[in-house]
């Protein structure tokens, strides 16, 4: 018996197989008109090995992102009362550091062929709150204001978002995310933890 799927490809159940299958058949079909059964039928697994790894079709995107978000949180939150801009920055470089091109790089790439324009809004906008969130905490536990906490937080969630999506519609080859991020957080330089 032949042991790869019917796309060719040998049995997997690989994270990045089946985000790959996902990726394909967002090109192919559109992100609304691929199921879960499509993207394990292409991988040549199971339904269950995909929830094996991603909690939905949508996980498929972002769960990179998600993993560095919350790595993020936790280094914010165990600054405590130690945050400052700079250490925050770095932080959030970490983000960025080595984001090679993924599903969320490629679905950003080619959101309007894959036809997730409005997933995509929607679902930057969950993370973006994540984020600042973390950042506004960690502003909060340094002794800032709420009011001025929620600011930065804000501010640096959307210019590390930001950041990312132009950085994946330019193309890896036009450098590090870090350097897009870098350029994006000295627009907000007003903001100074001070």
């Amino acid at each position: 018996m032949n042991s790869t799927s019917r796309a060719g490809r040998p049995k997997a159940s690989s994270r990045e197989t089946l985000a790959e299958a996902a990726c394909e058949l967002f090109l192919e079909r559109g992100y609304a008109a691929t199921s879960v059964a499509d993207i394990t039928r292409r991988a040549g697994v199971s339904r269950s090995s995909f929830f094996n790894y991603f909690s939905s079709k949508s996980d498929v995107v972002w769960s990179g992102l998600d993993a560095r978000i919350a790595a993020a949180a936790d280094s914010l939150a165990a600054m405590g009362g130690t945050a400052d801009g700079p250490a925050v920055r770095d932080v959030l470089r970490e983000i960025v550091r080595d984001f090679d091109p993924d599903p969320l790089a490629l679905a950003l790439r080619h959101r309007s062929a894959m036809g997730l324009d409005d997933e995509l809004v929607r679902d930057t906008g969950i993370r973006q709150v994540r984020l600042a969130s973390a950042i506004s905490g960690a502003a909060r536990a340094a002794g800032k204001g709420v009011v001025r906490s929620d600011i930065i937080g804000a501010a640096y969630a959307a210019a590390l978002l930001s950041s990312l999506r132009v950085w994946a519609e330019q193309g890896a080859g036009f450098g590090p995310p870090e350097a897009m991020l870098d350029a994006a957080l000295r627009g907000i330089d007003d903001l100074t933890w001070a």
